[in-house]
């Protein structure tokens, strides 16, 4: 009878303990955001200047996402935020890889994107957020690099399908003198022969170097930018090759002829716009809000989505093992919800994310691409970018 007696009571104290202590401690799963700071010019507009936590507070809301699902599954999600220069990025990434993180976003360059990508090697897996060059998607792709950022060739494809549906096949384009903007130039003519639009006549636009946020700088540029256009080939919209930034937010309402301006300015592809609502978007918009007090910009939902495949992966398999949730993003069986209507994947070829890219304006989503006319025997979202036939990445 006392032994009976003395068994209740040992059980009831095991009942009463904190639920802590009879529970197992939580997977952890770690991840880190490396953005690597341009010390460049600052923008045009003033309203571009960078924020504090850019691409950190996306990192923040992908934490926050993961951990609903991750506490009841015993897992618990840590991203560090590191913010470095160009000549401090290589000893971040250097500590990050000694503390074993394995899951490192990059917010870089595409020259930085892909030094660190080598840095990494098979220690750990890297997305990139935010570096949008083709080359890094083809000759210079890597195994250990999802690319979550859209490249060029994905942009400037679903600006020339909705272009294309338009009936304004004819283009002036215009592009800068610096290396990147001849990479958008480049892609853009590809586009052209891809969709069959006709570039009638190009232009470089020089970067002189002049003050281009002083107060007479509107002055002048209301003045150049007209004589600059002038005497163009009779054409449809006038494209904007401007990833440096000097001159394609001065061409709308400036050129010689009334003409659209897309691409750089005007009407622009994005991978997100703080404006988007459909799809569960404005749901998504308001947490973001609510925990960065900003609008949202393209590398914070970048760096979400980077912190989110990682989160889907480690829910679907139930996993916190780094080799378990690196093989099952880069498998077949792998999507991820991107409030865009359908789910993305990753391209096994070169380890693209596919997915929708907004045509937007300054205050709304205008369309969203692939257009509906444009049809593909696996996906429709492979007909932005490079297709599994022409790609030039060898793993």
């Amino acid at each position: 009878m006392f032994k009976g007696i003395m068994g209740l009571l040992a059980g009831a104290v095991a009942l009463a303990q904190p639920v802590a202590a009879q529970t197992p401690d939580p997977v952890q799963i770690r991840t880190a955001v490396l953005r690597v700071d341009d010390p460049g010019l600052p923008p045009i507009s003033r309203l571009d200047l960078m924020p504090a936590d850019l691409g950190f507070a996306g990192a923040r809301l992908a934490i926050e996402d993961n951990d609903t699902t991750g506490r009841f599954m015993g897992q618990d999600f840590e991203a560090e935020e590191v913010a470095a220069t160009p000549e401090t990025a290589e000893a971040e990434m250097a500590r990050l890889l000694d503390e074993g993180v394995q899951f490192i976003v990059l917010l870089a360059d595409d020259a930085t994107t892909l030094a660190l990508a080598d840095q990494a090697g098979d220690r750990a897996m890297v997305f990139n957020a935010m570096a949008r060059g083709d080359n890094l998607r083809g000759n210079d792709c890597r195994f250990n690099t999802i690319h979550v950022a859209p490249s060029r060739a994905m942009l400037t494809d679903a600006m020339t399908q909705f272009l294309m549906w338009k009936n304004w096949p004819r283009w002036f384009l215009i592009h800068g003198s610096h290396p990147e903007d001849q990479a958008l130039a480049q892609a853009w003519r590809t586009s052209a022969a891809k969709f069959g639009a006709q570039i009638v006549e190009e232009r470089e636009y020089t970067d002189t170097g002049g003050a281009r946020r002083t107060d007479s700088g509107h002055v002048q540029v209301q003045a150049q930018m007209p004589v600059f256009t002038q005497r163009a080939a009779d054409h449809d919209v006038v494209i904007a090759a401007d990833e440096a930034d000097v001159f394609a937010a001065y061409l709308p309402y400036l050129t010689w002829d009334a003409r659209p301006v897309a691409g750089s300015a005007g009407l622009v592809p994005r991978s997100w716009h703080p404006a988007m609502e459909a799809w569960g978007g404005t749901q998504f918009q308001n947490r973001f809000e609510k925990l960065a007090a900003r609008p949202i910009r393209e590398e914070d939902y970048q760096t979400w989505l980077s912190l989110r495949i990682v989160g889907e992966a480690a829910t679907r398999t139930n996993s916190g093992d780094p080799a378990a949730l690196k093989e099952f993003i880069l498998s077949s069986d792998f999507d991820v919800a991107g409030f865009k209507g359908q789910a993305l994947t990753v391209r096994d070829w070169d380890h693209q994310v596919r997915q929708p890219i907004l045509l937007t304006t300054g205050v709304l989503t205008t369309s969203v691409s692939p257009q509906d006319q444009y049809l593909h025997q696996t996906s429709q979202l492979d007909t932005l970018g490079v297709d599994r036939p022409e790609t030039q990445c060898q793993f």
